[in-house]
């Protein structure tokens, strides 16, 4: 098969989306496919012209969207894809949409009774107005320390740890530069414990073993940094768990991918908390997929080797058409 494997875009986590891509790449020509890698610079170009692109992918027998964040993860390259009549690997317009939204997500989730991390979502005059944010935080019983993020986006990027009031409003300035819904969130104490969710082209879905984070000490959290930098930072996969307790992440993992609607792949992220009920983080619906990501990692524990996840991804979208 001809297969398209778009990579790059505008949003922080470009770097991580190309190597995710040349990752993939090499997967897809070891499996016997002819690659073709269309690459989207940083300011949302595509490098070979979009008229050019747009032949290349209706030329493929199918595409993987490799992009992490906006742009890309979000909905709007699906959208773009569906409009070609392009098959295509991953979560559809919707749940990507919904996905890369963290108030969305967990709106959703909190719907369908899953339990999400406690928090609120500030916007508007609430992002400036220290008075009305401080009441919404109260009203939610929010306390510190809290964490910030953006209400888009991936990799950490404009997530900090709020321990005072100073800090809170340097927090909350930092995540409105990247989107104009913020985060405030409860800090979970506890394991943060990752499950990745793979479709079958049979339509069956399941999780690999889980992994659990153990993220670098000198960093004040599993931020960016500790992700991309730091040789400090220990990936535990299989998770030491409890058979309850993996069972119970397992399905909940699946039950998320369900419930938003998803396709193909996903992450799910979860906190579990030393005194209390487990709760979801967050999903990516493309997570990061470079041979060191947590996603390809969890697989490798399963026996599933990365040329082999990249297949079954492969062998999905087109059984879906």
């Amino acid at each position: 098969m001809k297969v398209a494997v778009v990579m790059g875009g505008a949003s922080p986590e470009h770097q991580v989306s190309l190597a995710s891509g040349k990752g993939i790449v090499k997967a897809v020509e070891l499996l016997g496919h002819m690659a073709i890698p269309l690459v989207i610079d940083a300011e949302g170009n595509w490098v070979d012209g979009q008229h050019e692109a747009i032949e290349i992918l209706q030329a493929c027998d199918v595409t993987i969207p490799a992009l992490h964040g906006e742009g890309g993860e979000d909905g709007r390259l699906q959208g773009f894809l569906e409009q070609l009549h392009v098959p295509y690997v991953g979560s559809g317009i919707a749940a990507s949409a919904v996905g890369l939204d963290k108030h969305l997500t967990k709106a959703v989730l909190r719907a369908h009774g899953i339990p999400v991390t406690p928090g609120v979502t500030l916007r508007g005059p609430e992002l400036t107005d220290t008075e009305a944010g401080l009441q919404k935080l109260k009203a939610a019983g929010l306390d510190y320390p809290l964490f910030v993020k953006p209400g888009n986006g991936g990799s950490s990027f404009g997530v900090s740890r709020a321990t005072n009031l100073p800090t809170l409003l340097a927090a909350i300035a930092d995540a409105a530069a990247i989107d104009p819904h913020v985060l405030v969130e409860r800090e979970m104490v506890g394991r943060e414990i990752d499950l990745a969710v793979l479709e079958f082209p049979d339509g069956r879905i399941d999780t690999a073993p889980a992994l659990e984070i153990h993220a670098d000490p000198s960093q004040p959290f599993f931020d960016a940094t500790a992700k991309y930098d730091s040789a400090a930072t220990r990936f535990v996969v299989p998770a030491p768990l409890d058979t309850e307790l993996a069972e119970r992440l397992r399905r909940t993992a699946i039950d998320v991918f369900e419930v938003l609607g998803c396709a193909g792949l996903a992450r799910v992220d979860f906190f579990v908390p030393s005194d209390g009920e487990p709760v979801v983080n967050e999903i990516n619906t493309f997570p990061g997929f470079t041979p060191a990501s947590q996603f390809p990692r969890m697989w490798a524990a399963a026996g599933v080797s990365y040329a082999e996840v990249v297949d079954t991804l492969i062998r999905t979208a087109v059984a879906r058409g």
